[in-house]
């Protein structure tokens, strides 16, 4: 299967996570403000809304809509969390968790990549939402475990990571938030993670 990607976009979760399973996966990479992947080809044939990520698969078939692509990568590999298959509800609590993530915490940081110009009124309320988002998180980090689900780390984890590690690009410390400073710290500590960095040019 290849994966379709821009360094550091959201499609990060899902490589982390490809990483992670140790499977084989292609890469490549799109430059989604001209509509075109490396290889020259326009990226509307892969996916007409023209954001990553996208999946191909080796028959041919593409998903696309990260919170998709993430719960598929969690079922199909169930080691990334094996306890989604003893105990049916966690695997409504992981697409909870994506819900949340994609919904509310991803789109609090929007604003901040979205190129516009803002007064400083918009910017104060901007920041303001962000930091809201961010305490909703840290809340649910302090119910236990040093995952989103508990224990071990899941697929919820590897989208949170990303989300997060965009606080670094818009110059936003999480020092007032301490237990999810740890999270990302510990994310960003994983073999996987580290792997992926590096081959998105975002790491040494």
């Amino acid at each position: 299967m290849k994966l379709f990607y821009k360094p550091g976009a959201c499609s990060m979760a899902a490589h982390i996570l490809l990483n992670e399973t140790g499977t084989a996966y292609q890469l490549e990479k799109v430059d989604t403000d001209n509509g075109t992947t490396e290889t020259g080809a326009a990226f509307a044939a892969t996916n007409p809304r023209g954001y990553v990520p996208a999946l191909k698969f080796d028959d041919g078939q593409i998903l696309t809509e990260n919170v998709a692509i993430l719960h598929w990568i969690g079922e199909t590999f169930p080691t990334l969390a094996p306890e989604l298959a003893d105990e049916p509800l966690q695997r409504f609590r992981q697409l909870e968790l994506l819900s949340f993530l994609s919904s509310e915490l991803h789109k609090a940081f929007s604003p901040y990549f979205s190129g516009k110009t803002f007064s400083e009124t918009e910017q104060t309320a901007n920041l303001d939402r962000l930091k809201a988002k961010i305490t909703q998180f840290d809340r649910l980090l302090a119910q236990g475990g040093s995952f989103l689900l508990g224990a071990r780390f899941s697929v919820v984890d590897a989208y949170a990571f990303v989300i997060l590690n965009w606080a670094n690009f818009i110059g936003v410390s999480l020092a007032d938030w301490p237990d999810t400073a740890a999270f990302v710290a510990r994310i960003n500590a994983r073999p996987s993670t580290q792997k992926t960095l590096k081959e998105e040019g975002l790491a040494a």
